[in-house]
Order: C-alpha cells, then sequence, then structure tokens
C-alpha cells in the first residue's frame, strides 16, 4: 500500500490586511510535517502557488526550505512540487539539483520535452513504486502559439487544445513506462489550472488564469490512464465533476475574510496496486476569521457574543445598516478595547453606496470588481463603441501581461 499526502495553494508570505501571517504559515507547515510522521505519508505532491508571489521574503524561503529539510528526514520516501501561476518559475527551479539529494522533485516550468516531466518514484528497495506526470501551470506562451489577426475565441480554444496536448502526451509517456515497469504502478497527475465549474468565493485571490475567462479546463481534458488528478490553483477544497480522482486540495488557509470558517484540508490518497481510495485530513484553524455584517446593534451584539467566548478573531465588519454611521472605526475600536480581537477591515456600505447612487443609480460597491471601475472610467469619459472594446482588450491583456509574464511583479 502506498500513501500519498496531496496539498497546494500555501502562499507563504500572503498578508491579509497589511497583517504577516508568518505563525499561521509556520504551525500549518509544523503540523503538515507532523501529519506526514503520524500518517506515514510516502509520497508528498505539492500542487502549485506554493509561495505567494514570485520574491518570496526571506522568512517565506525561511519556512519553505526548513519545512523540505524536515520531510527528508521523515518516513516520506519523496516529495513533488510543481510551480503554479503565484509562482516564479525559475525561483523555484533554481535549486532543483540540490533538492534532489533529498529525493524533493521540483518542476517549475513546463518542459521542452514532456518526458522531463515524468517522474518515476522508487521505494527504498529501488523498485518503482509511482509514476507522477508533474506537469507545472501552463502558461500561455507555453502551449499557444500566437499568430496575427485570429479572434479572442480562436486564443481561447488554441488554449485549451494546447493545454489538453500537453496533458495527453505526458500521461501518453506515463502509461508507455507502466507498460515497461509493471501494471500495478499507480500513475498521478498534477495540475495547476482553472477547471470547468470550479467553485471560489469572493475575496480569495483566485486569479483568471488568462486573458477572458473561456479558458477553463474540462474534465475529458485528464486521459484515462490517470490513477489520480492532484490540482491547484482554486482555494475552495472539492472533487471535479463528483469525481472522487479529479480533486483540489484547497488552501490549507483561508485567503481571506470569504473563506471564513470553510472547511480546510489536504487529500490522503491510499494505492493499493493502481487503485486509489481518498479520505480528507482536516486542517486545524491557526488564526480564526470572522466577517460580521448588519446594521449596528447586530454588529455590537456579534461582538459581545465573540468577546465572552474569549475570541481572539480577526475581524472584518461590513456595515449595511439603513442609518449613516460616520464614526464606525471608532465605534468599533471601543467595542474590542479590551478583547483579544482585532478589527482588520472595516467596509461601510452605507457610505459607499450613497456616493455610488449619484452616478450609477442601484448599484452597491459590492457590485463592482477592478475591471468595472476601468469600465466606469470609459463610461465617465465618454469612450464608446469600437475604441471602448479596444481599450478594454488592451486593458485585460496588460493586467494578464502583468501576472505572468514578469512573475516579480505578482
Amino acid at each position: 500500500m502506498l500513501k500519498l499526502l496531496h496539498t497546494s495553494d500555501w502562499h507563504l508570505g500572503r498578508a491579509l490586511c497589511g497583517r504577516k501571517r508568518y505563525e499561521e504559515f509556520g504551525a500549518f507547515l509544523d503540523w503538515l510535517a507532523e501529519t506526514i510522521e503520524r500518517q506515514g505519508i510516502d509520497v508528498l505532491l505539492v500542487a502549485g502557488d506554493v509561495f505567494d508571489n514570485g520574491a518570496p521574503s526571506n522568512r517565506a524561503q525561511e519556512l519553505y526550505y526548513r519545512f523540505l529539510c524536515r520531510a527528508a528526514a521523515s518516513p516520506c520516501r519523496h516529495v513533488v512540487v510543481v510551480a503554479g501561476n503565484h509562482d516564479s518559475p525559475t525561483f523555484l527551479d533554481a535549486p532543483r539539483s540540490l533538492l534532489a539529494t533529498l529525493n524533493v522533485h521540483v518542476v517549475g516550468s513546463a518542459a521542452e520535452d514532456p518526458e522531463d516531466e515524468v517522474l518515476v518514484l522508487r521505494g527504498r528497495d529501488g523498485a518503482p513504486e509511482l509514476i507522477v506526470c508533474a506537469v507545472p501551470y501552463l502558461r500561455d506562451r507555453d502551449v499557444r502559439t500566437a499568430e496575427a489577426g485570429e479572434s479572442p475565441e480562436d486564443k481561447d480554444r488554441k488554449l485549451t487544445d494546447g493545454i489538453r496536448e500537453h496533458y495527453a502526451a505526458v500521461a501518453a509517456l506515463a502509461e508507455r513506462r507502466r507498460e515497461e515497469l509493471g501494471p500495478d504502478i499507480p500513475i498521478v497527475a498534477t495540475g495547476h489550472l482553472f477547471a470547468a465549474g470550479g467553485r471560489t468565493v469572493e475575496g480569495d485571490g483566485v486569479r483568471e488564469l488568462y486573458i477572458g475567462s473561456l479558458a477553463r479546463v474540462t474534465a475529458d481534458a485528464f486521459p484515462d490512464c490517470l490513477d489520480y488528478v492532484a490540482l491547484g490553483h482554486l482555494h475552495v477544497p472539492q472533487r471535479v465533476n463528483g469525481s472522487e480522482i479529479l480533486r483540489y486540495s484547497g488552501s490549507p488557509l483561508p485567503m481571506g475574510f470569504g473563506e471564513a470558517g470553510q472547511r480546510k484540508s489536504v487529500c490522503r490518497v491510499e494505492f493499493r496496486g493502481a487503485v486509489p481510495s481518498v479520505t480528507l485530513i482536516d486542517v486545524p484553524v491557526f488564526q480564526e476569521l470572522e466577517r460580521i455584517a448588519g446594521d449596528w446593534d447586530a454588529i455590537a451584539g456579534r461582538i459581545l457574543e465573540l468577546a465572552a467566548a474569549g475570541s481572539e478573531s480577526w475581524l472584518e465588519v461590513v456595515y449595511d445598516g439603513e442609518a449613516v454611521v460616520g464614526d464606525l472605526r471608532e465605534r468599533l475600536e471601543s467595542a474590542v478595547s479590551g478583547t483579544r480581537m482585532e478589527v482588520l477591515r472595516v467596509r461601510n456600505g452605507r457610505i459607499a453606496d450613497r456616493v455610488l447612487e449619484r452616478a450609477f443609480e442601484g448599484e452597491t460597491l459590492d457590485d463592482l470588481n477592478a475591471e468595472d471601475v476601468f469600465e466606469r472610467c470609459l463610461a465617465a469619459h465618454g469612450v464608446t463603441g469600437e475604441q471602448r472594446t479596444e481599450l478594454l482588450r488592451s486593458y485585460r491583456e496588460a493586467v494578464a501581461s502583468l501576472h505572468e509574464d514578469d512573475p516579480m511583479a505578482e
């Protein structure tokens, strides 16, 4: 029996409303190392977004390398790490030769030769025990050749076709390896992508991966020879199309207040031969988050309840009462004074809504995202027709280029 643990989206170094979270990240990695030891895990898969940006801080790097050293000294025989869209491929790849001596296998960039993404992992006796298709986040330039005059629909189609072809090529090589090594060796693939139908939550920081929003991968993009597909990118733990073997492990920490109260987990996969059995292991809550919404009486009442329970929560307060409260921040600071709670974010929807109503009747602050703001600017300046369409597309391309082509700017 082979025991595998699937996790992703650590986002080491990410802050919440300006608050550093290194203690939480450290507590999670300590718990993960203890879980590996306690459960007797043989292989750990990390499906992308190890770091929150392409230039992680020294402290984030220290957490990462300290964990890898601890994992290498544990019963875990192999660690496989692939890059996500937040990671710098070159940064992750730089120490890969050194890490390989610890049986830590890193794939930061899509390989020119698909065979370089096919890893045969061996047990202590030297016998092959697992084949991993270690596919990282596939950037647009990895799978699509741009051509002059192609439409957005053409680009989306070529992109999804390119991702599908990449998985087909890597899986075919893995299947040939299994034919050579033995039929009972499982084949596992990683992926950092947006599967069609995947669920996200407001404020989780999950980005659209490509220009536009159509390039979402359907479940049939993963060849039938794959016995388990370990996915990253979406922060909500979930199955893809109800499949037991196509899963997002989700982020181990809530990345924003929209994930407050969400159950976090890692996926434990047991293989008997090539047959998987999946169970979820709940991740403890290392820092409670609480979103409180309502009028002032509801907000004050909930803060009193939390204080009575000795809560140490970080709070996001969303005021949506009818009355305009100009001193909301001061009231909140007074309400949490003497408790172990802290208000990290205040959203006074009533004041914002009054301002918005002057320009866009019936629209609220919660209806807008960054692109909406850009569109409002175009409308305010009277930009319409073909010029508006072209400027909007240029805006989207600039944002996507910032996120993809220059990891240091993420």
